[in-house]
Parts: structure tokens; sequence; C-alpha cells
């Protein structure tokens, strides 16, 4: 049998020009990619990583903004672990924080179970529970300093009808923190409200039929389904609005300026103080980090509570 001939084949392109064909196309691609996200990555580091960087840096200087400074070191921190002004608005700010928080979540629950029911008109009442919070802390300012104005005001108008004495709210010393707290919780609670309305609505309804063949009533229900079914949204809203009252200023700054007798002076609002007002910018920015610090710790401790209860439902289901 002849053997058959050997097939014909031309030779094809070597590697190298592949390779190189690849990498000019692979080169061409990460050009437009990087022009597309070089803007967004401007403005990202001109807006947060640069001045981060350059306020750490500040926090260990003697600057007032003017004139040169002077590096100080650790200057800066010891005088915040010093300052009693500082104390006064780290516990100003604390008793803000322990006040507001709870009681934003506590209401927002409340008022949650109640708007997640077929009534009239609930479309209107959650309106009206939101708008608050979208409307600016300024102007919320404005409008109470004008409600709560000791002499001229509508609130002390209402108590003299009442026959009760006038009230300083915003000029009492003893009041004006509580009062702060009560505006933060007129518009704050809106949210809370939304995003537990929202959380209420995703309970799985087989799970609260099977409570009530198994003779649940309403409190077992609220206490042993929808509660822990609610947990990572409470957690959620525990944590923001923490960072919220953590981070409160432009309420204090239109309402009291820190007053009367700084019982209002919470932390940031000591922070511009001694940045814009005292020019003392280097130790303004040590105590913005000893806030950054503040914040972090929160988080964290949040999110190890948070990562626990997560645990904890994944055992509870197996």
């Amino acid at each position: 049998m002849p053997r058959l001939p050997t097939p014909l084949t031309l030779p094809g392109p070597g590697p190298g020009p592949v390779r190189r064909g690849a990498r000019r196309r692979r080169r061409g691609e990460s050009a437009t990619a990087w022009a597309f996200l070089s803007p967004s990555v401007l403005i990202i580091l001109g807006l947060s990583v640069v001045p981060v960087a350059w306020s750490l840096l500040l926090s260990f200087r003697a600057d007032d903004l003017v004139t040169p400074g002077r590096w100080v070191g650790l200057d800066n921190y010891r005088a915040l672990a010093q300052d009693p002004h500082f104390a006064e608005a780290v516990r100003n700010t604390l008793l803000y924080t322990a006040l507001y928080v709870p009681l934003s979540l506590g209401l927002g629950l409340l008022l949650a179970l109640v708007l997640n029911r077929r009534i009239r008109l609930v479309g209107l009442y959650r309106t009206l529970i939101f708008v608050p919070f979208v409307i600016s802390a300024t102007a919320q300012g404005v409008l109470f300093s004008f409600i709560l104005d000791p002499e001229f005001g509508a609130a002390n108008s209402a108590l003299h009808r009442l026959g009760i004495s006038a009230q300083g709210f915003l000029t009492d010393p003893g009041q004006a923190l509580l009062v702060l707290v009560a505006i933060s919780l007129w518009s704050g609670t809106g949210f809370c409200v939304v995003v537990y309305l929202a959380a209420l609505q995703d309970v799985p309804a087989s799970l609260l039929e099977a409570a009530r063949l198994d003779g649940a009533g309403r409190w077992h229900l609220l206490r042993h389904v929808t509660l822990p079914t609610l947990t990572p949204v409470t957690v959620f809203l525990l944590l923001w609005q923490t960072i919220n009252a953590l981070q409160v200023f432009d309420l204090v700054y239109v309402t009291t300026k820190g007053g009367p007798l700084g019982s209002t002076t919470v932390i940031v609002y000591f922070i511009w103080e001694q940045a814009f007002k005292n020019f003392t910018a280097g130790y303004g920015a040590a105590a913005a980090y000893a806030l950054a610090l503040a914040l972090l710790v929160a988080v964290g401790a949040l999110r190890l509570v948070r990562g626990r209860e997560d645990r904890r439902l994944e055992g509870a289901a197996r």
C-alpha cells in the first residue's frame, strides 16, 4: 500500500507578534479606563484623601493657618487630655448621643408598628412623619429659635395659657441640651420610621402565621418573631444614628452656639471653635482625630455585635 503524502501546512505567526498585539490591546484598554476614571479619582483624592492626610499632619503642629507653623509632636493631644472645655464637650456629646439614639430608635419602631397597618390616610401619616427629616438642620434651628424664644416665642405663649410659668428653653443651661435632643427627635425619627417600615414588610408572613397557629399573642409575636427579624436593621440604625449624633454641629451652631455657659458645646462645635474662631487649627485637628478615633471604636463595637448576632441567627436556623 503506497504511503499517503504528508499534508502541506503554512507557517503561522509566531508567539511573539501575538503577545505583543495582546499587550498593546491591554495597554489601550487600561488607558481608556483610566481616562474615564481619572476625574473621579482626582475628586476623591482632592476632597478626601489629601485633606485627611493634611489634617493629620496639622494635628502635630502649632498652626493658625495664617502664619508659618511649627512642629509640636503630641503636645496638642496632651493638651486635649487636660483641657476642661474639651472634657465638657465630650460629656455633652455623649449625653446627647445617649438620649437621642435610643429614643429615636424606640419612637421609630413604635410609629412603624402603628403605621404598618391598614388604616385610613396611612400614606399621609407616613409622609408627615418623614417630611421633617428632609428639612435641613439650619432651617430647623431657625424655626425652633423663633418658637422657643423665651420672650416672644409661641411655646411660652402656649404654656402661659395653660397656667405654666415661662421656660428658658435654649437659654437655660439646664434645658438647652434636652431641647436640642427633642428637636433632633422631631426631625431624625422619620428616617427610622421609614427604614423600620420597609423591614416590617419583609417579615415572612409564614413565620407570623405559624406563631399565631401555635397560640402566640401580639406581644409574643413582637418579642419572638418580629424583633429578632429586625435585628440587622436595628444594628444598622444604631450605627447610623450614633455616627450622626457624634457629629452634630449645624443645629448647635444655628441655635445656641455652644451656650449657654457651654452646656451645648459638642465635639464638632469645639473643633470648629478652636480652628476658625480661636485660630488654633492644629489643636482643632487633634480634637477632630480624637473624634475620628471614637467613631472607629463605635463602628468596630457595633460590627462586632452584629457579627455575633448573625452567627447566633445562623446557629438557630440550623
